[in-house]
């Protein structure tokens, strides 16, 4: 992402993501702020002009790798892998697989997969439920019969 793509401004703070801006929450908006007013990589030093990239890498006009970057995060506490999971996971339980799986440009499949470990196949679900009813009915009907026994001794 090049600092082109994020309109930084005193009440806003809004990352061109695809086709629309999106506007950041605080305090991430803070967060943003400072990242894009102190942007350093490696390879500023002697360069002529500032990098375009939010993340500046190693080498001159190129963004930061995904390994550095994570490791960095790493160091201060934040597991990109886990809240990505969390976030793919979570979606999932919240749309159609169709959907999904266009939306994040992965096969059918996949989507499918990822609704059923995260709980989120409501066609399971319900035929599950649909499967617990007339063992609970035989349940309800025993702990009847087992009253009007004891009302019928006494």
């Amino acid at each position: 992402m090049t600092t082109e793509g994020v309109e930084v401004g005193a009440q806003e703070v809004r990352p061109q993501l695809g086709n629309a801006p999106v506007q950041l929450p605080e305090p991430v908006a803070q967060l943003a702020r400072a990242v894009a007013a102190n942007r350093k990589g490696h390879a500023t030093i002697g360069a002529l002009a500032p990098s375009p990239w939010l993340f500046p890498g190693g080498q001159p006009g190129r963004p930061i790798s995904t390994t550095q970057l994570t490791q960095r995060l790493n160091q201060l506490g934040i597991r990109p892998n886990q809240a990505r999971s969390t976030a793919l996971f979570q979606l999932a339980t919240e749309i159609p697989a169709a959907i999904l799986a266009r939306t994040l440009g992965i096969h059918t499949d996949v989507a499918v997969a990822w609704q059923r470990l995260s709980v989120g196949d409501w066609a399971n679900c319900a035929a599950e439920v649909s499967c617990r009813i007339p063992v609970m009915a035989a349940a309800t009907r025993t702990a009847r019969r087992g009253r009007q026994h004891t009302e019928h001794l006494t």
